[in-house]
């Protein structure tokens, strides 16, 4: 009978601390540290970045909209409002902001530049401050002053633009304007292309001098109100209850609680693509950590089982290889968040301009997240196939064959999956984002699995051995032998390749034709607020200065006010842009003929047909309108109905003019209206200054500019996106040599045997470059394939335009990863050749 050992007098703390301090200088535990610190520092990364852009947002939240709240309207705000707000004694100021042309005198040279104007009036700002400087260079210094009639304050770089100075005159439409200080900082300034433009400050009572307010005009009326906040609290629900009357229209509520819904539209994708990138990271990180993980249990067996003869207990060994890899877990994860620290700051240079400096420092929130994660990926892939070596026999001393680890239960899987992907939820800040990501790496994972334990059994099946070279049969049979790890291998390489080619298909593919859709032929003016007198004088002198082809459409505002004789009011829809469409004046117009540039996709364009609308086929899918139904419009207090009788498709991104709703006549009698044109503009110097002297109150967008700067902002997103992106490339570059070294120790007990009975170092050697070149071969191109059909989405659903991978992406990405296969075995593997065999058998002696 044999006798039970008595248990070691050891523990659990002492004996994890020790395993780790050994582990740790032998380099066991490299490959996980580095796979958590990667994951922890792009969550965290974006994490602080998040957190402080919030932080500071909250900060100045009431000087972002320039009050306690704010009434915004697309009309002049009814009076009752301004009378609710002194009822409850609250403080209020009324301000316009809409583009037009500010011009230097002929004297001055003559020049015209786009600028967006603001007409204030007495008390503005009821929050925050204004700063202002007396001359370029010049210290500024915060003032609650605001321009003196007949005067004007403006951006430094509009002195520039127009070669004006200080004390000069700068003309608005029919007046003229003194340059009497230069804005450094305004605290409503909020964001879109029209913040691109200088600003131009004017007193409210100068506004009527200038003309420029016409029944078209674009103008935004924003009513701010400041005080208590139990007041302020009672004005906001006093007007939500009033604009949801449907009678009220074009009218919305801004507060701290709202905010502007554009104010931070480009770094709220930028963060969201951000957090795309890091969960990216995070999930590659994970497959790392598993497989390095078990490839750490296999090469512990023997010490297991050792100490299993020696005594030593089960709970004892699960419990110090617990304290193990909680502690490596907590180094991992400390190192990346410090990473994180230091790189989020890379972020906020990388956005220079979109992002203050000056944000708050942030919460321990991502933090506690990067602390988390970590632990949960060492505990969650990491810890399981590890607690397998408490379960080892104490006979693995003596027979090799036995005490092999097994696979994790489903319920621990779970249990650690379930926490994972839930931590990755919260990090995402988005369900839709987390659930397409986690969703989407699951659904690949499988995919390629499937895929690659078909592949193997094929392999087996096709290779004839009585004919195939001999370096191929020996490869056939190390793959076929052991199924597992090579689907393992297939699986991990494909992941890690996904990442890597939709990183190099998003670079250089994705983004180049985003910024390439405009046609390079494309109109660079915009034209518009030009009044139907106008009309003839203004093309004489297009086709006098050698513009020829042009866009040339009136354009009407109409509101939607009826569907099929029905009201329809924003909340009759569920989403948020089919409620801000209806709220809003559309932008109409009428042509006889159908544009060259919108194609016609279902129903018929009749000319003159009395009775007929043209939709613009996205507004139809979003407001779920079809041919036939008949459309109620406002204009100018006209009721105007007609019927849907064909949909087109529009390129919003094609530079051209553009409506979403268009009567196909060529007349729509006593409608008020201007004219928009689009062209593109000719060489000649002073052509735009002249176009303007001529025509003082049209507004000519020179998008030239503007479009460049749209494109450094966009550049400024894109390096920041790029630089997370190099934590996901390092990542699947761990995911590439953690599957490739993950039959280490498999390879060097086979190949030690094989070169005992005479194989050469040589037959070997093109062996492993076979398999590891078959499966590189298989991963990369399974890679490519999903990552073209992740890429296609992108460019159709997130960029909206259409884009098809070139069919030479699947080969080059089974090139590269064959390539990088071949890479990743000759640094993983390269010990196992050289290995001495005597040493490889007397470790595999049974």
């Amino acid at each position: 009978m044999t006798a039970t050992p008595a248990p070691l007098p050891v523990r659990s703390w002492s004996l994890g601390w020790t395993s780790l301090r050994r582990d740790w200088r032998a380099g066991e535990l490299r490959l996980l540290v580095i796979a958590v610190t990667l994951a922890v520092a792009a969550l965290t990364a974006v994490g602080f970045f998040a957190d402080r852009l919030q932080g500071g947002l909250a900060r100045d939240a009431r000087a972002l909209i320039g009050g306690d709240a704010v009434v915004v309207a697309d009309k002049a705000p009814d009076a009752r409002f301004d009378a609710r707000a002194r009822e409850l004694g609250l403080d209020t100021t009324l301000s316009l902001n809409f583009p037009t042309m500010g011009r230097a005198r002929a004297e001055e040279g003559g020049s015209a530049r786009l600028v967006a104007l603001k007409a204030v009036g007495a008390g503005y700002p009821l929050r925050g401050s204004l700063r202002v400087a007396d001359a370029p260079g010049a210290p500024d210094a915060p003032t609650r002053d605001i321009p003196a009639r007949g005067t004007a304050w403006v951006d430094a770089a509009l002195l520039a633009q127009l070669g004006l100075q200080m004390g000069q005159p700068l003309l608005l439409g029919d007046a003229s304007f003194t340059i009497g200080r230069l804005l450094t900082a305004e605290p409503d300034r909020g964001a879109g292309f029209l913040t691109f433009a200088p600003r131009v400050m004017i007193h409210a009572d100068d506004l009527p001098a200038t003309g420029l307010v016409q029944p078209a005009s674009r103008i935004v009326y924003r009513l701010a109100v400041a005080g208590s906040d139990a007041r302020v609290a009672d004005f906001s629900r006093w007007v939500q209850r009033t604009i949801e009357d449907p009678a009220v229209r074009g009218v919305r509520l801004e507060s701290l609680q709202g905010g502007q819904p554009q104010m931070e539209q480009t770094l709220a994708r930028a963060e969201k693509f951000l957090n795309l990138v890091a969960l990216l990271a995070a999930l590659l990180c994970a497959v790392a950590v598993a497989i390095a993980a078990r490839g750490f249990a296999q090469r512990h067996l023997d010490d297991c089982a050792m100490l299993r003869v020696l005594g030593l207990s089960q709970a004892t060994m699960a419990r110090a290889y617990c304290v193990e890899f909680a502690l490596t877990g907590l180094f991992a994860s400390a190192l990346g968040v410090l990473l994180g620290w230091a790189v989020h700051h890379v972020f906020v240079l990388l956005l220079a301009g979109l992002v203050e400096s000056s944000l708050p420092a942030p919460t321990l929130a991502p933090v506690l997240l990067g602390l988390g994660m970590g632990l949960t990926l060492m505990m969650a892939f990491g810890l399981p196939p590890v607690l397998q070596l408490a379960k080892v026999p104490p006979l693995r001393v003596i027979r090799r064959d036995v005490g092999q680890p097994k696979a994790a239960t489903l319920a621990v899987l779970g249990l650690g999956v379930a926490g994972f992907a839930a931590l990755l939820l919260a990090a995402s800040r988005d369900l839709v984002l987390g659930g397409i990501a986690v969703g989407g790496f699951a659904a690949a994972v499988a995919v390629f699995a499937a895929i690659g334990y078909g592949a193997v059994r094929l392999l087996r099946a096709s290779v004839n051995e009585s004919t195939a070279p001999r370096a191929l049969v020996m490869a056939t049979r190390q793959v076929s032998a052991r199924p597992v790890f090579a689907v393992v291998q297939i699986s991990a390489l494909s992941v890690g390749l996904l990442a890597l080619v939709l990183l190099v298909l998003l670079r250089t593919d994705l983004i180049q034709s985003w910024r390439a859709a405009t046609p390079p032929d494309a109109p660079n003016r915009f034209v518009i607020n030009v009044q139907p007198e106008q009309a003839e004088p203004f093309q004489a002198a297009l086709r006098q200065a050698g513009v020829n082809r042009y866009d040339w459409y009136p354009m009407i505002r109409g509101r939607l006010v009826s569907v099929n004789g029905r009201s329809v009011v924003p909340e009759d829809f569920a989403t948020d842009r089919a409620q801000r469409l209806v709220d809003r004046e559309f932008n109409l117009s009428n042509a006889a003929e159908l544009p060259d540039h919108n194609p016609v996709i279902a129903g018929r364009w009749t000319p003159e047909e009395a009775d007929g609308l043209s939709v613009e086929e996205g507004l139809a899918k979003e407001l779920g309108l079809k041919l036939g139904d008949r459309l109620g419009f406002d204009i100018a207090g006209q009721a105007v109905e007609r019927r849907i009788t064909s949909l087109r498709k529009v390129d919003w991104a094609s530079m051209r003019v553009n409506f979403f709703v268009i009567f196909p006549v060529a007349q729509l009698p006593d409608v008020p209206l201007t004219y928009i044109s689009a062209y593109r503009a000719p060489e000649a110097a002073g052509f735009d200054n002249a176009l303007v002297r001529a025509f003082p109150n049209i507004t000519n967008v020179d998008l030239t500019q503007t479009i460049a700067q749209v494109q450094r902002v966009l550049g400024q997103v894109i390096a920041a996106v790029e630089f997370l992106f190099a934590f996901t490339l390092a990542a699947g570059l761990v995911v590439l040599l953690a599957a490739v070294t993950a039959t280490r120790t498999e390879r060097e007990r086979e190949f030690a045997i094989l070169r005992a009975v005479g194989a050469s170092s040589r037959l070997l050697r093109q062996v492993q470059r076979i398999e590891l070149l078959g499966v590189g071969l298989l991963a990369g191109f399974l890679a490519s394939v999903v990552a073209a059909v992740v890429g296609w989405a992108l460019a159709r659903y997130a960029f909206e335009f259409d884009w098809t991978a070139s069919p030479l992406v699947p080969l080059a990405g089974a090139a590269a990863g064959a390539v990088l296969a071949l890479a990743a075995g000759w640094w993983g593997l390269r010990s196992v050749l050289r290995t001495p065999v005597i040493e490889t058998l007397r470790k595999a002696s049974v």
